[in-house]
């Protein structure tokens, strides 16, 4: 298992049954078969915010996620990754022969802290939320790292990923969040 992030206490067997969650989905969709149903006990029934990237040769082929701690993890993951899979417009549905070739990637997100000073912000350990009026768009933190992006950078790209103008984060008006995350994945 591929690991990266912060540590937020979940255990070696928690993260491979959330990548086992998410591959399982996946597969029973393509198949037309019922979601295999998540088990939750332990930090899998905590409401927790979670992303799934799902990577195909090491480039992106889908990453849908839920910030706020709404439902079990173990569900949220279950979800994400069927979202991941058929709904993240960027991209058409994934196909059964995909499957192969396909890596899950699950980032479970520490709660939103709105930050005043982007001085706070560490690129590499925090992700970035940026919301203005009713825009809103969110870069998980490998996204910076694995692009080699400096703080500005980290901070205009999430303004445009919100549709936003690249500068406006230096708007009084634009809120800016920082989360962490543990990030595992398949290897």
């Amino acid at each position: 298992m591929k690991k990266s992030g912060t540590e937020l206490g979940l255990s070696a067997e928690e993260k491979q049954a959330l990548l086992r969650i998410a591959r399982e989905t996946i597969e029973a969709e393509l198949a037309g078969k019922a979601p295999p149903g998540a088990a939750r006990k332990g930090a899998l029934a905590e409401p927790r915010g979670a992303f799934v990237s799902l990577k195909k040769r090491g480039t992106l082929r889908g990453c849908i996620g839920l910030i706020e701690p709404r439902k079990p993890l173990a569900q949220t993951v279950e979800e994400m990754a069927a979202a991941a899979a058929f709904q993240d417009p960027r991209f058409p549905p994934l196909r059964k022969e995909e499957l192969k070739d396909l890596r899950v990637e699950v980032s479970v997100l520490t709660p939103l802290r709105r930050v005043n000073d982007v001085g706070e912000i560490e690129v590499g350990t925090h992700g970035l939320y940026i919301r203005r009026g009713g825009r809103g768009g969110l870069l998980l933190p490998q996204v910076a790292t694995e692009w080699r992006w400096d703080r500005d950078t980290f901070l205009k790209e999430t303004c445009r990923k919100a549709g936003l103008a690249p500068e406006a984060w230096k708007d009084p008006e634009t809120e800016i969040y920082v989360f962490s995350a543990d990030v595992f994945g398949e290897e």
